[in-house]
C-alpha cells in the first residue's frame, strides 16, 4: 500500500527577532508535507538550516528526488524511512519531514499515540527549556518576564558581549539556566567563561567552539567544570563516537538526523559511548515539536521549544504545563491543523 503526498511551504512570523551567533532572523520558511493512505493522512514538517545549506527550496528539489523512496508498502514504515534515508545524502530536513509522516501515518492506522508505538513512557517527560536570543538589555528583561512559566532557560550567546548578555538575564531571574554558543568562542577563551559560569548558576555549555575543532574540544573537555553537550557536531549516529573524548553529552534534532529512526539510533549509540543526551529542535511548529516530544522521556534534558518561538503556530500539539510536555492520547504525533491553517 503505497501513499501519495502534497507538501508546501509556509512563512511563520516569529514572536521576537531570533539572534544567535550566526546571524538574526524575523520568520522562517518551513515546508510541510501531507501524505496520504487510505482514509489517513500523515503530517510532516521541515525546518531548513542555512548552517547546513538547506533551505525552502532545497527542501522541495530534494522532496522530488526522495518521492520514489515511498513507492513501497508504507505499513512496513521502517524499511519506507530507510529507503529515504539511503535515497540521498545530505538533506536532513526534508527527509525528517517524511520520516515524520511516515510515522505519523502509520501511528494514525494503528490508531496508537507515536510514543506507544515506540514503547516510549510518557510520564518520564523531561522539563524543557526556553530559548533566549541575544538582544539588548531591556528585550531580555522583557523576554525572561515572558518566559515565566518555564523553570529552565537557555541563553544564547555569541562572540562578543558574552558576560553583559548572559548578567542582565541572570540579573533578571534565580531559575537554572543552559547556555549555547553556537560555535562561537575559541578553547582558551570558552575556558575563561566557563569557569566564570560555574558559579553563576549555569547547568551546561553547548556548542562553544566550531564543530570541526576536535582537538579543541577534547582539550576543554578535560578542563571545564561543566558539562559540554555538541550540537552542531553532531549529525548522524556515526558522528557519536568521534564526540566522546570532547564532550559529556550530544544534541540530538531530527531535522539535522533525517527524522525519527535515525534520531534513534544516535541515542542507542550515545547510551554506548557514556554521553548523556538532549533533544532539541530548530524553530518548528507543533508537527516538528510533536515528533521530537514522543521521543523526550529517552532523554536527559530537552530544549523543545520551537513552536513557543513562533507569533502564531499553525497547528494544535501537545501543552506545556510547568515546563514538561503533555503528550496526548491521539493517534500519531497527536497534531491537528488550526481552522486556519
Amino acid at each position: 500500500m503505497s501513499a501519495a503526498f502534497t507538501s508546501r511551504v509556509i512563512e511563520l512570523p516569529l514572536r521576537h527577532a531570533w539572534t544567535i551567533s550566526r546571524g538574526t532572523s524575523t520568520s522562517k520558511r518551513n515546508v510541510f508535507v501531507e501524505l496520504r493512505s487510505g482514509e489517513h493522512v500523515g503530517l510532516g514538517e521541515a525546518a531548513p538550516n542555512v548552517r547546513y545549506g538547506e533551505s525552502a527550496e532545497t527542501v522541495l528539489e530534494a522532496l522530488r528526488t526522495l518521492a520514489p523512496a515511498l513507492e513501497r508498502d508504507v505499513r512496513y514504515f521502517r524499511d519506507a524511512s530507510e529507503a529515504v534515508q539511503e535515497a540521498m545524502p545530505g538533506n536532513g530536513a526534508a527527509k525528517a519531514a517524511l520520516d515524520i509522516a511516515l510515522h505519523d501515518l502509520a501511528g494514525k492506522t494503528l490508531g496508537v499515540p507515536l510514543y506507544r508505538m515506540l514503547g516510549v513512557d510518557p510520564t518520564r517527560m523531561p522539563i524543557t527549556s526556553f530559548s533566549i536570543g541575544i538582544d539588548d538589555p531591556q528585550t531580555l528583561e522583557r523576554k525572561v518576564r515572558e518566559a515565566e512559566p518555564y523553570p529552565v532557560l537557555k541563553v544564547k550567546l555569541g562572540a562578543e558581549r558574552v558576560r553583559e548578555v548572559f548578567s542582565t538575564v541572570r540579573a533578571a531571574t534565580p531559575k537554572v539556566i543552559r547556555v549555547d554558543a553556537n560555535e562561537a568562542w575559541k578553547p582558551d577563551e570558552a575556558l575563561k567563561y566557563i569557569e566564570w559560569m560555574a558559579t553563576q548558576g549555569v547547568e551546561l555549555v553547548e556548542q562553544p567552539l566550531p564543530a570541526a575543532d576536535v582537538e579543541g574540544a577534547k582539550w576543554l573537555r578535560a578542563r571545564s567544570p561543566l558539562p559540554l553537550v555538541a550540537d552542531e557536531a553532531l549529525i548522524r549516529a556515526a558522528d557519536v563516537p568521534k564526540l566522546a573524548e570532547g564532550y559529556h553529552g550530544v544534541n540530538v534534532k531530527l531535522q539535522k538526523a533525517g527524522g525519527i529512526r535515525e534520531t534513534l539510533r544516535i541515542i542507542d549509540v550515545a547510551r554506548a559511548c557514556g554521553l548523556k543526551v538532549m533533544i532539541g529542535c530548530m524553530v518548528e511548529t507543533s508537527v516538528g515539536i510533536a515528533a521530537a516530544a514522543h521521543l523526550g522521556p529517552l532523554a536527559d534534558w530537552l530544549d523543545l521549544d520551537g513552536n513557543l518561538l513562533l507569533s502564531e503556530d499553525p497547528f494544535r500539539g501537545h501543552p506545556v504545563v510547568e515546563g514538561r510536555i503533555q503528550l496526548g492520547a491521539g493517534a500519531g504525533l497527536g497534531v491537528e491543523p488550526r481552522a486556519s491553517a
